[in-house]
C-alpha cells in the first residue's frame, strides 16, 4: 500500500545568518530579506550541518507574504 503525504510548509529563522528561512510544499528550501515582497525576492538556500535553523510560528507567514 502506498500512503501520498503532504508536504507542510516551514518557518525558520537561521541562528547563524539572522535570515528568515522557509521551506516550500516541495521541500525546498529559500532565504526571504524582509520586505514587503520578500516571496518575489526570495533565493534558494542550501542547509549545512553547522546550519542552526530555529522553527517560527506559523502566523508570522502573513508578515512575510508567503503564497501559501
Amino acid at each position: 500500500m502506498t500512503t501520498l503525504g503532504k508536504q507542510v510548509v516551514a518557518l525558520f529563522v537561521d541562528r547563524s545568518s539572522q535570515q528568515w528561512v522557509v521551506r516550500d510544499p516541495e521541500g525546498r528550501f529559500w532565504t526571504l530579506p524582509s520586505a514587503l515582497d520578500s516571496w518575489d525576492q526570495r533565493q534558494p538556500f542550501y542547509p549545512t550541518y553547522e546550519t542552526d535553523l530555529e522553527p517560527v510560528p506559523g502566523h508570522y507567514r502573513d508578515l512575510l507574504g508567503l503564497p501559501f
